[in-house]
């Protein structure tokens, strides 16, 4: 297995378990970059609080999951895919209203490009709206 692709693979798990930027700096360069064309996380512009926004996320959606669907290394575009599908039910308090005790089961990929060994930029694509309308919250 190549560096890239064992960073990637700790880096998403400790993302998507709500490790925040604790968890997950190691695999990442100190200023790396955030973008997503979504309406929930549009405005996160780096991965350190794209990371704290998953570790806060998953404290109102406490039963929060991944189902790892595929997973691709691109070693010509320093880049490594992976889409998933986030699984959870809104029972925890904090969030925009009270807990709905809806569930989401929302698509998501992240495309993680490196500089060297570290992650340096991540774009999650991910529609929002529709997951957002699945837990009652739009």
């Amino acid at each position: 297995m190549s560096q890239m692709n064992e960073t990637a693979a700790a880096f998403f798990d400790a993302c998507e378990t709500g490790q925040g930027w604790d968890g997950c700096a190691q695999y990442c360069t100190p200023d790396a970059s955030f973008a997503a064309q979504s309406e929930a996380i549009g405005d996160i512009t780096d991965l350190r609080s794209y990371a704290e926004w998953m570790k806060a996320t998953l404290t109102i959606l406490e039963d929060g999951s991944y189902d790892l669907k595929s997973w691709a290394v691109d070693e010509e575009h320093n880049s490594v895919l992976a889409y998933a599908v986030f699984n959870a039910t809104h029972t925890g308090e904090g969030g925009p209203v009270p807990p709905t005790g809806k569930s989401v089961s929302s698509d998501y990929v992240y495309d993680m490009r490196f500089e060297g060994d570290k992650i340096s930029h991540m774009t999650k694509i991910w529609h929002s709206v529709v997951a957002l309308q699945q837990l009652g919250w739009a």
